[in-house]
């Protein structure tokens, strides 16, 4: 049975080669039968006319970008069942269901189900009644999985979060190692693999591991131009985000990284406290607490997540705001991956972080400290060297960014992140510099001391604090040497002198030490340029609160006529009311963007309705009524007459293209990921 026998009939030839003949048109009208949409975006048509082709495929498409449709419409196009491999087991349900509210048959195989359960499902792939099936990686090790596997029909094998592979990155998984035996066991059978972010380096490990040498690659761009970057000076970060939040994004579903349990546990309580509604979630909680923590955020409006590393892959919610970091990243790698949880429904979102000093002392120090060999340890500093490069950048951050991808950016910049909005002032910091280094070496070679930042900036500024009375620290020539600065700057100085790499942190204790950099500023061959300090780093000017215009206004809203307003909050309340009977995310029914446009076209017949982007069939049968009868309670649109009796015609809505639907398209979230003690 064809694969898209659940859905619609579909017809094709077979060549000589055994390799279906498919048709442009059938992937098209697939994309907009089931999905509601009229064009495919970017690479996605290409990836998928490679892939029905039987074609192997490595992608890199960037969260949000449309990944999941390059697998599903494969599936539904070829003959066959779709082999989905994620090693999400906590969200495949999710997943399946989202997919089956669009039509589509889908299903999963994995420890969740009790015997019965998966003898069903089991038996549905035999009876080829399935267009997508997913497995968690480790199930494919078991015989039984793949004797069940061999004796059914197979589309196209789906290896999603295919970074997984790479033994460099923090969401290694051993057993997509063994996912090479695919293309041995069914060489037929097309292969892709897709990542939402992947180096170079990455990417060919990508390729060698999963055995794909003939497989076509498909790099899309990074660019996430919905998503406004913003990085603000860490004063007092809990208060610094409460001010975001209550300033941007009152009332918006975000989710807020942090570095250790304990941090995570004390914003979540901080802002709960502080009239924000807020769960934590870290690998440190019971299964039973996380999993209730991950439904709610995906099943209620409004509800802050704050988190480890350990949250986010898998979560298929568009309508996330925000994504705020309370501290500093491993690397861009990281950064780009949880920023880009942010606006999968292409709406305005931010990306915020506070980022101090004491981020950068803390990561050099678990670099040092961390497991690893020598090179390990080599790699991950120039992660975080590149990570702080992008914090401390007086330019456009989206552009530095890309280039760190391997695509150019605008010279102009992106005119939607804080470096744009408000160019950095930057200054000649040598001489300070060189009163920094001055007081390390003295401490060093006068008296063989190592001191971390906060006494050399108290020995700058002249304080005789117990720590500098009891080192007889105020004897030193440099004492007092620095009062043209404030500790705020000074502490800057000092932050940017290891980004620099002309400081570097040693020991336990976070001492710093001078580098074989910092000679040559001491002896005047190298200037040193600066980003200037804000003098007062308060939450609502460091937050940049008025740069992106959106004020407390909900982004899925901000373009919407006043008028227009009623009939958007009228269907976001129908919408819920219908998660809440069928026991789904809200945006399983409709997502934001496709209400808004609701609300903007006002269909009067569900024909009409029918012309809205991502309202397919499957969704025009189900709700289309429901929908009509919401905005004719409203009465006619504005400005418009009442409308005549008997069909209308329907007005040309704007399109928009196909973004993801029906399964993730996140960075992992592992249940048994590694995270560091409590070091906060």
């Amino acid at each position: 049975m064809g694969g898209t026998g659940g859905i619609s009939e579909m017809t094709g030839t077979t060549g000589t080669t055994g390799t279906p003949e498919r048709t442009e048109s059938e992937a098209l009208a697939t994309l907009h039968r089931v999905f509601g949409y009229d064009a495919f975006r970017g690479e996605q048509e290409a990836v998928i006319e490679h892939v029905v082709a039987g074609g192997d495929a490595v992608v890199l498409m960037p969260t949000g970008g449309g990944k999941s449709l390059c697998y599903q419409i494969p599936a539904l196009v070829r003959p066959g069942t779709g082999i989905v491999v994620s090693p999400l087991i906590a969200l495949m349900q999710d997943q399946v269901d989202a997919l089956r509210a669009l039509g589509v048959r889908a299903g999963f195989v994995n420890s969740t189900q009790d015997f019965h359960e998966r003898r069903t499902v089991e038996a549905e792939f035999l009876a080829g009644e399935l267009d997508l099936l997913y497995l968690a990686p480790e199930r494919l090790r078991l015989d039984s999985t793949l004797d069940l596997l061999s004796r059914g029909k197979i589309s196209v094998f789906a290896i999603d979060e295919a970074h997984c592979v790479s033994q460099w990155g923090h969401d290694f998984r051993p057993d997509y190692l063994t996912l090479s035996l695919l293309g041995e066991r069914w060489p037929d059978v097309p292969r892709i693999a897709l990542t939402a972010t992947a180096t170079d380096a990455t990417h060919q490990e990508i390729t060698q591991r999963l055995n794909m040498p003939a497989a076509r690659h498909f790099v899309a761009s990074f660019d996430r131009p919905n998503i406004q970057y913003r990085i603000v000076p860490k004063a007092d970060p809990k208060k610094q985000l409460l001010s975001f939040l209550r300033e941007e994004h009152a009332g918006d579903a975000g989710i807020v990284y942090c570095l250790s349990r304990n941090s995570v546990e004390k914003t979540a309580e901080f802002l709960s406290r502080n009239g924000v509604e807020a769960v934590p979630y870290h690998a440190g909680l019971d299964a039973g607490t996380r999993a209730a923590h991950q439904s709610r955020f995906l099943r209620e409006e409004g509800l802050i997540v704050c988190a480890t590393i350990a949250f986010g892959m898998g979560i298929d919610k568009p309508d996330v705001r925000f994504v705020a970091h309370l501290d500093l990243p491993k690397s861009i790698e990281g950064y780009y991956q949880e920023t880009g949880r942010a606006g999968r429904d292409g709406l305005p979102s931010t990306a915020w972080m506070a980022y101090g000093l004491n981020d950068v002392i803390q990561q050099r120090k678990l670099i040092q400290s961390g497991e690893g060999d020598e090179a390990f340890r080599r790699r991950a500093s120039a992660h975080l060297d590149s990570m702080l490069a992008l914090c401390e950048t007086a330019q456009c951050r989206r552009g530095q960014l890309l280039v760190y991808f391997g695509q150019e950016s605008a010279p102009t910049g992106c005119g939607n992140c804080d470096t744009c909005l408000t160019p950095p002032q930057t200054w000649d910091g040598t001489v300070a510099a060189q009163k920094v280094l001055s007081t390390v070496v003295r401490l060093q070679r006068e008296r063989g001391q190592k001191f971390g930042a906060v006494q050399i900036v108290d020995i700058l500024l002249g304080r005789r604090t117990a720590k500098v009375i009891q080192f007889d620290h105020d004897q030193l020539s440099v004492f007092g040497i620095g009062e043209e600065l404030e500790e705020g700057e000074w502490r800057g100085v000092v932050r940017q002198l290891l980004a620099q790499g002309l400081l570097a942190v040693e020991g336990e204790y976070g001492t710093l030490v001078l580098t074989e950099a910092s000679g040559a500023v001491l002896r005047r061959e190298r200037d040193v340029p600066l980003r200037k300090e804000p003098k007062k780093p308060a939450a609502s000017k460091a937050s940049g609160s008025s740069s992106s215009g959106r004020g407390k206004a909900k982004a899925a809203a901000a373009e919407l006529p006043a008028e227009l307003l009623p009939a958007f909050e009228a269907l976001r309340a129908w919408r819920a009311e219908q998660a809440r009977e069928q026991g789904v995310p809200a945006y399983v029914i409709f997502h934001d963007a496709t209400l808004r446009e609701i609300a903007t076209v006002w269909p009067t017949s569900v024909a009409q309705l029918g012309g809205i982007s991502g309202v397919g069939e499957k969704k025009l049968v189900t709700y289309g009524e429901g929908v009509v009868a919401v905005l004719a309670e409203l009465g006619a649109a504005p400005g418009q007459a009442p409308a005549p009796a008997g069909p209308t015609p329907a007005p040309a809505p704007a399109r928009v293209y196909a973004t993801d639907a029906g399964a993730d398209d996140h960075w992992p979230e592992m249940d048994a990921e590694p995270e560091p003690d409590d070091w906060m």
